[in-house]
């Protein structure tokens, strides 16, 4: 795959609001996953990124997300974004939050370990993202909480760890 080098996040035809939003998160230029990965994303192409911890997955796949769901109709969840562990769920919420602010979009997060009936709570606001561990999302689809028939984005963060810790099926 032919990747073209961008140098900033100006240069990705990222809207003004998100570019706003990065600055004032402190993003100056897009790491090496991000300017690789986003471009694609935006395209609406399915991406495999691998990268050392610390140089930006999680932006590299919230960002795109952001910038394809804002300005689209609501009302719906129309991404999913899967994690192995109820912390790194959290984290992604948490740059959901930050870089997402001004943008209207909501997302919540289920996860395991934490007050299932607040989650029910997020879910029935109608979220933009769904952030979750596999567990608790399987175990509030079962119960017919959650249905993902309007998911059209999704992300496996870590999926890897996922398979290892058994969530194959």
């Amino acid at each position: 795959m032919q990747t073209t080098a961008f140098t900033s996040f100006d240069s990705l035809g990222l809207s003004p609001t998100l570019l706003r939003n990065l600055t004032k998160a402190g993003f100056t230029e897009p790491t090496a996953i991000q300017a690789q990965a986003i471009p694609h994303a935006l395209s609406g192409r399915d991406v495999l990124g691998c990268a050392q911890t610390g140089t930006g997955k999680t932006a590299a796949f919230v960002i795109p997300m952001l910038e394809r769901l804002s300005g689209t109709p609501k009302g719906q969840p129309r991404a999913l974004i899967l994690a192995p562990t109820r912390e790194l769920a959290i984290q992604i919420q948490s740059t959901i939050d930050t870089l997402g602010g001004d943008l209207q979009l909501f997302a919540t997060t289920v996860v395991g370990g934490a007050d299932m009936l607040a989650q029910v709570r997020g879910l029935r606001q109608r979220p933009d993202i769904i952030v979750a561990t596999p567990g608790r999302l399987l175990d509030l689809m079962e119960r017919k909480t959650v249905s993902l028939s309007t998911i059209r984005n999704v992300v496996m963060d870590e999926a890897d760890e996922m398979l290892n810790m058994g969530f194959t099926e």
